[in-house]
């Protein structure tokens, strides 16, 4: 059964694809136009709040090494552990 309700959106392009392409917001019943708030500062809100979520996750250093550079600190790793089992 098909519910008939009619819901005021806002969708977001993303501004970096690898995570997502588009973010979709329903926005809550009567907020724009109620206590001064516009449709320009909402749309501006769930464009922060997207940014936001991008921002967050670009943050973790781990991401930003190249794949050469795990193969780089493996084959370290790796030595070092071999010239330890060496001296031992």
């Amino acid at each position: 059964m098909i519910k008939g309700i009619s819901r005021r959106v806002i969708v977001v392009k993303s501004p970096d694809r690898r995570f997502f392409e588009e973010a979709i917001f329903i926005v809550r019943e009567g907020i724009i136009g109620q206590g001064g708030v516009t449709a320009d500062q909402v749309v501006e809100e769930a464009r922060r709040v997207a940014d936001g979520f991008v921002k967050k996750r670009k943050s973790r250093w781990w991401q930003r090494i190249p794949p050469p550079g795990y193969v780089a600190l493996g084959a370290l790793l790796a030595t070092a552990v071999w010239c330890l089992g060496m001296m031992g």
